[in-house]
Parts: C-alpha cells; sequence; structure tokens
C-alpha cells in the first residue's frame, strides 16, 4: 500500500499511518457484528438512540459510498492493532485522529472498531471465568462515552478512542461505582460518571475488586489501589466542606510526591470532567455546586489544579 497516498486520503499524517500499519502489521483482524444484531448489542451497552441511529447511518456495509478504501483499511488494521494486544493493560491509541465533520463512517470508526471486539474480549472475559453482568457493564462505558461526547459537541472522543480500548482487551473492570484497571502491583481507580460517589459506594466497590482480581486473574499479585487524578488535589480541601465526598475519597490515599504529567494539562482535564466543555468562557460556566464554583473562582485568581497520584493498601 502507498502510506503517503493513504494518509492523505485520511486527512493524518504518514507517521500515524505508519504507526497504524506496523502496530498491527498482518495480525487478524475480526468482523463486526452482523447488522441486523447491531442495535440490540448497541442498547447493551448503553448506547443512547440519537448515537445509535448515527452509528447505524454510517454502517460500514459493502459497496457504502461512504466508506473510501483508505477509510475500510484503517477499520481494519484498528481492529488487528487492538487485538493483538488482548490482555495488554497500557495506554494504546487505536489509530489517528479524523476529520469527524466528514460524517457518520469518520466520527464513529473507532465505535465500529469496537463493536468488532466485543466478541473477542467477550471471549477473553469467558476465559477468566468473568460474569457476563460484569462484562456488559463494562463494555456499556462506550454508551456513557459516546453521549458524554455529544454534550461536549464533538469536543470529548480524541480522549476517548484510546481510553476504551482498555475495556476492549481486557485491562478494565467496572465493579460497581468504581472502575479498576489492571496493571504491574496496584489497582488504577477510575470514577465512571455514574451518580454520588459517597464512602458506602467506594467502599463496595473496593471490597468486590478484592475479591474479583484473585478470583479472576490468580497470577497477577496486586499489594494496592491507586489513582492519579485533580480529585486528588489537595487543593480543593480549600473549599470543599470536610464531609464532602471527594474530601472523602481524598482522605484513603497516601499522596505520592508531584510530578507535572506528559502530555496532561490538569486544568483542561478540570474543565472536561466537571463542566464537560473545553471552549466555554470561565465567566459562562454554571455556578450551582459548591465544586463548580470552587473550580471557577481557582482559575480565575489565576491559579492552576493539579493530578495527584496516592495510593493506599489492598
Amino acid at each position: 500500500m502507498d502510506l503517503d497516498s493513504t494518509a492523505a486520503q485520511l486527512g493524518v499524517s504518514v507517521e500515524d499511518v505508519e504507526r497504524v500499519h506496523r502496530l498491527a502489521g498482518d495480525r487478524p483482524s475480526a468482523p463486526l457484528p452482523a447488522k441486523a444484531d447491531a442495535p440490540e448489542i448497541l442498547a447493551r451497552l448503553a448506547v443512547r438512540p440519537d448515537d445509535a441511529a448515527e452509528i447505524m447511518a454510517g454502517w460500514p456495509d459493502p459497496g457504502s459510498p461512504l466508506w473510501t478504501p483508505e477509510l475500510r483499511w484503517l477499520l481494519d488494521r484498528s481492529i488487528a492493532l487492538v487485538r493483538a494486544d488482548l490482555g495488554g493493560h497500557g495506554w494504546l491509541s487505536p489509530g489517528p485522529d479524523l476529520p469527524r465533520e466528514r460524517g457518520p463512517a469518520w466520527r464513529h470508526l473507532y465505535v465500529y472498531a469496537y463493536l468488532a471486539l466485543v466478541d473477542v474480549v467477550m471471549g477473553y472475559h469467558r476465559d477468566h471465568g468473568i460474569a457476563d453482568a460484569v462484562s456488559w457493564a463494562t463494555l456499556a462505558d462506550l454508551g456513557r462515552n459516546l453521549a458524554i461526547d455529544r454534550r461536549m459537541h464533538r469536543e470529548g472522543w480524541p480522549v476517548m478512542q484510546g481510553w476504551l480500548t482498555l475495556h476492549a482487551r481486557g485491562a478494565l473492570y467496572e465493579l460497581g461505582r468504581l472502575q479498576h484497571h489492571r496493571g504491574g502491583t496496584t489497582i488504577d481507580l477510575h470514577i465512571p460518571e455514574s451518580g454520588p460517589m459517597t464512602p458506602e459506594a467506594v467502599a463496595a466497590s473496593l471490597d468486590e475488586a478484592r475479591a474479583f482480581f484473585p478470583r479472576h486473574f490468580p497470577d497477577e499479585r496486586y499489594t494496592a489501589f491507586s489513582c492519579g487524578s485533580w480529585l486528588l488535589d489537595p487543593q480543593l480541601l480549600e473549599y470543599l466542606p470536610e464531609d464532602s465526598n471527594i474530601v472523602r475519597f481524598q482522605r484513603r490515599f497516601e499522596l505520592e510526591p508531584y510530578e507535572e504529567p506528559e502530555g496532561l494539562d490538569a486544568d483542561v482535564e478540570v474543565l472536561r470532567f466537571v463542566f464537560r466543555t473545553l471552549t466555554t468562557p470561565l465567566d459562562r460556566l454554571p455556578r450551582r455546586t459548591v465544586l463548580q464554583r470552587a473550580i471557577v473562582d481557582h482559575l480565575k485568581a489565576g491559579r492552576h489544579w493539579r493530578i495527584r497520584r496516592g495510593h493506599f493498601p489492598i
């Protein structure tokens, strides 16, 4: 294949195409589910009707004029790239950011890759004795993230397409209130948008994880829970009451020495997660909650948030 021509047709850099070509190689891909089955699968993945309609409208049918040969190549090789790392737990981009304004095929290419990998990762889960209820609860983060992307006026997806490869490779599991990410000697905690983060809900999720990982991954040894998040920034203590869920979550952790995270701007991440916008001026952001007022007042004062990492023993 001509990498230069492919990159030009996709509107991305040659380096991006070379990376996919190198990592995917001639490794096997996986087929998408039958189109007739897709609506039921999308519903199980908590995809909203408006997002599901777009996905179905852009479906890569044979001969569809929406799908250029270059797009079909990228879809096939992105599936192969992620499938080749089944069981891996590091951050993995499935491919380059595409010009999403070109239509549903471009906008949802990595959603189609995710759908093709559902059967693959479900097989991985079954091999590890994981209940279908946990599998579907975990994989349904697709619908949650598509809804967030829509709320963010399409500003959310470039981060999410890499994030969702964790689910598609069996690296991450949603157990109650928290998501638990395998790897190394620690279980990394993530906090999805799924309701109040009460101490009781957090404790129940941690207890579930303490039983889950020894049962399903007996060869792996975890000694601590860890988390890297702006939620652990001690500056929040200047604004939030002592009995807030965030403060009580912070108290679980022993903070590690601060290190500037590579490639992450904490101020941007706070705006992404608290307000679900990256472009609204500070003066126009809502101030309905103590947390919202804290975020805005802190930034308007010329101060910055930090992503902090902490841990506590299992």
